[in-house]
């Protein structure tokens, strides 16, 4: 029901003569609700305005395969490149995909991890959120076999000072153009035929000053994402892993 004037002018009398703890008592009694509403918008504004402010543009998406590194290697591969490329880490970063596991004769133990890294990896890959991959060699031929990897001549070609320099640290590898295996299996198709390709998709990373000392017991090699979206941005990166000590 709609006040007159006068008694809302009485009420207002009446809530001036309370004492402190009285006007408290009051406000909390008739309008608890809508100032909670009021703190949880604020609460979620304040959020999503934070999440804004902080958020970083991914120059480039990496994933580390099969391999595992130190903090100071992971910030040189991560925020020193932001820093040597000229931009700003606060505002930019190369987005890490760590610690995924693939391989085609995962045991019992490690199956179900190896199973949802190979999802995590395929999904980043099919929605083209991942431009480069640092990997071992079961990963390397794992992926080199579904023809993810770019081939690095073609690539290399835009920049042949850096294609000259990479040239020793190229390596060949097989990518398969068909295989009937499922069909064999099936019985749809009495031999199985597999046709392969040998290409130059990756580069082998441990003899470069940033990996030299990493304490990586066997080779490791770099790989470009045949569908990446950031193919400058690659190319940057791989200059500034050829350049001394990835600086």
């Amino acid at each position: 029901m709609k006040l007159s004037e006068k008694e809302k002018a009485a009420q207002k009398a009446a809530f001036r003569a309370m004492s402190p703890e009285k006007k408290l008592e009051h406000i909390l009694t008739y309008y608890k609700w809508p100032i909670l509403l009021a703190l949880v918008v604020l609460l979620v504004l304040g959020s999503v305005l934070q999440r804004e402010l902080t958020k970083k543009e991914p120059v480039l998406q990496l994933a580390l395969v099969n391999v595992a590194v130190g903090e100071d290697l992971e910030n040189a591969l991560t925020a020193d490149f932001i820093t040597y490329d000229g931009g700003n880490p606060r505002r930019q970063e190369v987005y890490l995909y760590p610690d995924l596991y693939i391989s085609e004769n995962a045991d019992t133990l490690n199956h179900e991890y190896a199973y949802a890294s190979q999802m995590k990896l395929m999904g980043a890959i099919q929605s083209q959120k991942l431009d480069l991959v640092i990997m071992n060699r079961e990963g390397y031929d794992v992926l080199s076999q579904k023809g993810y990897l770019a081939e690095l001549p073609a690539l290399l070609a835009d920049d042949p000072a850096l294609a000259e320099a990479l040239a020793p640290l190229l390596v060949e590898n097989e990518v398969v153009l068909s295989d009937n295996s499922i069909e064999v299996m099936l019985g749809e198709a009495e031999n199985r035929e597999r046709i392969t390709q040998s290409v130059q998709n990756a580069i082998a990373l441990s003899s470069l000053p940033l990996f030299e000392n990493a304490g990586f017991d066997s080779e490791i090699y770099l790989g470009v994402i045949a569908n990446g979206q950031h193919a400058e941005a690659a190319l940057r990166y791989l200059r500034y892993l050829s350049s001394a000590g990835g600086h």
